[in-house]
């Protein structure tokens, strides 16, 4: 019988270093710090703040790169890429869900969740077709043409759900993805990510401080002074 292939990671950051200048002074957020994330798992980055976690979210979700390190995205090293290209690597490999939403505040919510759609060239009538298809999968059929203040909390971060889905990325990179909700709006958007984990398979990505959200990960990846602990 033949073994299985073992998996290779979708995210990997090999000795990676992140550090800030301030005048004459270095600020590391970040101190070689190693990741493994493979596909379809769960993964929390948890740590108290000012422990690095929103910079290594930055760094997984191809929001920057790093001073030091490779990191290497489906085996592709990124870690020293243009923005231009870690833009479309991040518009076809990625969903984001923010804590603050995102969203854009004078567009509709089928505007909202077409735009990443936009960047990658869809036909409008597409775009339209598959953003509808998202709010009403999200169970916001009747908020279609409202704008992001005509919204609850909880309906704006579905929005941002559906938007994360646009371009039916591989990871879901959720940053403190409940911390601007009401428990049972924020029950509801994590019940939706573990959802998106269980049925399509989907890596999802974590970041938060909140404990509680650690039961819906595989795997918790602490971080304290910008190091794994």
């Amino acid at each position: 019988m033949d073994k299985e292939t073992p998996k290779k990671p979708i995210i990997e950051l090999q000795d990676v270093w992140k550090i800030y200048r301030m005048g004459n002074v270095e600020v590391p957020a970040l101190r070689g710090l190693s990741l493994k994330i493979y596909p379809q798992e769960f993964v929390a980055i948890m740590g108290p703040s000012g422990s690095g976690k929103s910079t290594l979210m930055n760094m997984v979700g191809c929001l920057d790169v790093p001073t030091k390190g490779k990191i290497f995205l489906d085996e592709q090293n990124i870690s020293h890429l243009h923005e231009s290209d870690l833009a479309q690597i991040r518009g076809r490999k990625i969903g984001f869900v923010f804590q603050t939403f995102n969203l854009m505040p004078g567009l509709i919510a089928i505007e909202n969740v077409a735009l990443p759609m936009t960047f990658q060239g869809i036909p409008r009538a597409e775009r339209e077709e598959r953003a509808v298809h998202l709010l009403t999968r999200v169970g916001l059929k009747k908020r279609l043409y409202h704008k992001p203040m005509e919204l609850s909390g909880g309906e704006q971060q579905r929005v941002a759900v559906a938007r994360s889905l646009a371009n039916d990325p591989e990871v879901i990179l959720a940053d403190e993805p409940t911390g601007n909700l009401d428990t049972k709006s924020g029950k509801d958007v994590m019940n939706m990510l573990s959802q998106l984990h269980k049925e399509e398979n989907k890596t999802i990505i974590m970041v938060t401080h909140d404990v509680k959200l650690s039961g819906y990960a595989g795997k918790i990846v602490n971080i304290e002074d910008g190091k794994r602990i």
